[in-house]
């Protein structure tokens, strides 16, 4: 029997510097009606786009944006399923290369070691999504679990300087479905 109290656990919302980033409040609006306990991580790019303090309001966790300080307790319950969106190219290279040198980095190399669940919504513009690194990548993630979202079906890229208006689009909602229901979410790596 399910009762109220049904949490599917921790869900890491980890954000890259994009416009996109601006909305992420809507991811954890979403997840927090479908149970999670969410707590939001950013690249130092990332940051640059959040309303931290709206943020911190909002899930009851800080906005962790650095790696902790050797012997400094963790602030943050561990990651049951992780959400990665937007993911900038940067990001995506770097997470297929296995570089650690942002926290969100770290902490998705770390999750496919524990074997946390992880969704990846790709957002750039059109001209550097064209660059093969990037597909490369996103194989090799595919390859390795990580549910992958991303294609004109999923949410189209505008121009350099442009993408921001397609942030209506951004599929805040498929992204918790996939990382809700992994089995049956339909995934989408267009090269």
């Amino acid at each position: 029997m399910v009762t109220g109290d049904f949490s599917p656990g921790v869900l890491y919302v980890l954000v890259c510097g994009s416009p996109m980033a601006r909305d992420v409040g809507v991811l954890v609006d979403l997840a927090h009606a479908d149970g999670w306990e969410v707590c939001v991580i950013t690249t130092p790019d990332g940051r640059k786009f959040v309303d931290v303090p709206a943020l911190q309001a909002q899930t009851g966790h800080p906005v962790r944006t650095h790696y902790k300080n050797p012997g400094d307790p963790d602030v943050l319950p561990p990651a049951d399923a992780m959400i990665v969106a937007p993911a900038t190219v940067n990001t995506v290279n770097k997470w297929a290369a296995g570089i650690t040198d942002t926290l969100v980095l770290g902490l998705l190399v770390e999750g496919y070691g524990y074997g946390v669940p992880t969704v990846v919504v790709p957002y750039t513009n059109m001209v550097m999504a064209r660059h093969p690194a990037l597909h490369d990548s996103l194989a090799k993630l595919s390859d390795w679990g990580v549910h992958v979202l991303y294609g004109d079906d999923v949410c189209r890229l505008g121009g350099p300087g442009q993408t921001d208006r397609f942030r209506s689009q951004f599929p805040w909602r498929r992204a918790l479905q996939a990382v809700s229901n992994p089995v049956t979410a339909n995934s989408t790596l267009d090269p």
